[in-house]
């Protein structure tokens, strides 16, 4: 008798299993046109699909040439911030677009699309990414990447090269421009910071001489001197009492000469009895003028003119000595008063002297430094420096690289072939046939017997393995 479909089935999945085959052959069409479908898609897709040349190139992260104990390159920034800065302007909208009209590119789909999906399928179409050291250690700055490999396809194997050559050329000077302007940058910002530290150090210095200049007596001075006056108040005292001693004798020296006053006498008398033209006026006249010049012409009789004059120098002297005494009295007094503005004074000159010697450690190192600089610059000019170098040039595709047909065609049929398996699978759990006695005793009836299926020689002689694991029963 022949199976018969039901909804209801067994209490467990062992009948599944023992009847896989017979399963496998009565869903067969559930399986055969989806694998069929599948992969008559995928073969379709994979010769539908628009054929890609991939064109590659490598470039190496050369480090210096020199040792970096005998000089220090500039290096703009870690290697992978580098690349990803390069990428981003070699791949800017406006250097792809230069190529797409340099090179033609995408001349069908120009036609049709806006120029913005263009750049972005040719940014998709740009790979760039980085070879890393698998040796262990990794470079000396933190970064294990050594090389990097660059990529474009297109349907065009010539085209591709001829875009990835300008990339590779891209790279390298934008690698090379990045490395010799941050060498420039690096020298003038240090020629920059030394000129503002020397013109810090020439104003310090300069303060510090107008200090020590405007303040020598008061710096020199370790202690007030000692003032004495005694010296100058005894040469005064002295002086003075000579002056007094020679007034003295002055005072004691006759006022005239006797000889003068005797004809000054008779000259008088003479004129109070004659007129002045009379022969005895005239005589005592003439007496009187030689008795004068005799008592200018003898020495004893000028003394007190001679005291006088002693005098003279003697007060000419205490003027001397009373000026002394102000001048020594008012350089001690200045020396007081810069003995009390001393420490003030040094206090100010050493922080002076502290700020123009931290200047200059200052400006050592940045001497030092610029002259590091200096000898980088010239390094990235001679490119010499760490720098990018072209390994392997852009080769010319002489292989499809996208689509895989075959892997695209064989991934399919398997692809088919597992929903034509799912397919059976859920319809055979769907429908759950009574395929054992079992089945049905699990439903609470009695099994009254089992009566195989005969049917044409034909069938079971190709099918026995099959027929013979699956008796029929009523």
């Amino acid at each position: 008798m022949e199976d018969v479909e039901t909804g209801q089935g067994g209490s467990g999945i062992g009948w599944f299993f023992n009847h896989l085959p017979t399963i496998l052959w009565q869903r067969r069409n559930w399986i055969i046109w989806p694998f069929v479908a599948i992969t008559i898609a995928a073969t379709v897709a994979a010769f539908a699909l628009p054929t890609l040349y991939r064109s590659t190139a490598s470039l190496l992260v050369q480090s210096q040439d020199l040792p970096s104990t005998v000089v220090q390159a500039p290096i703009a920034g870690d290697i992978e911030q580098r690349i990803a800065r390069i990428r981003e302007r070699v791949l800017s909208r406006g250097d792809l677009i230069r190529l797409i009209e340099q090179n033609n590119l995408y001349a069908d789909e120009r036609q049709s699309k806006p120029l913005s999906k263009i750049v972005d399928k040719m940014r998709k179409a740009t790979t760039v990414g980085a070879q890393t050291n698998d040796l262990g250690g990794g470079a000396a700055g933190g970064s294990d990447t050594i090389a990097i490999d660059i990529s474009f396809d297109y349907p065009n194997p010539g085209q591709a090269q001829e875009v990835l050559q300008s990339y590779v050329n891209d790279f390298l000077s934008q690698d090379n421009e990045d490395v010799s302007e941050q060498a420039r940058l690096s020298v003038r910002f240090l020629e920059d910071q030394a000129n503002r530290l020397r013109g810090q150090i020439s104003t310090l210095e300069n303060q510090l001489t107008t200090l020590k200049a405007r303040n020598g007596a008061a710096l020199a001075t370790t202690a007030p001197p000692m003032l004495d006056l005694g010296s100058y108040s005894s040469q005064i005292a002295s002086l003075e009492s000579q002056n007094r001693e020679l007034l003295a004798q002055i005072n004691r020296v006759p006022k005239k000469d006797p000889a003068v006053a005797q004809a000054e006498a008779t000259l008088a008398a003479a004129q109070s009895l004659y007129n002045d033209n009379h022969p005895d006026v005239l005589a005592a006249r003439e007496r009187l003028r030689a008795v004068q010049q005799m008592a200018r012409t003898n020495p004893q009789q000028d003394e007190s003119a001679l005291l006088r004059s002693q005098i003279a120098a003697n007060n000419q002297a205490i003027a001397s000595l009373q000026g002394a005494r102000y001048a020594a009295m008012a350089r001690t007094q200045s020396a007081l008063a810069g003995s009390a503005r001393a420490p003030a004074i040094m206090e100010q000159a050493m922080q002076l002297e502290n700020q123009a010697t931290g200047l200059r450690e200052q400006y050592r190192k940045v001497a030092d430094d610029l002259l590091q600089a200096q000898n980088g610059a010239r390094l990235a000019n001679e490119q010499r420096a760490e720098r990018l170098s072209l390994v392997e040039p852009p080769n010319l595709p002489d292989t499809p690289y996208s689509p895989n047909r075959p892997l695209l065609i064989a991934g399919g049929a398997i692809f088919g072939l597992i929903v034509g398996f799912l397919l059976a699978f859920a319809v055979e759990f769907l429908r759950r046939p009574l395929r054992s006695p079992s089945q049905i005793e699990g439903l609470g009836l009695p099994v009254l017997g089992v009566v195989p299926l005969l049917g044409a020689k034909r069938k079971r002689s190709r099918f026995a393995f099959f027929r013979k694991k699956s008796p029929r029963f009523a």
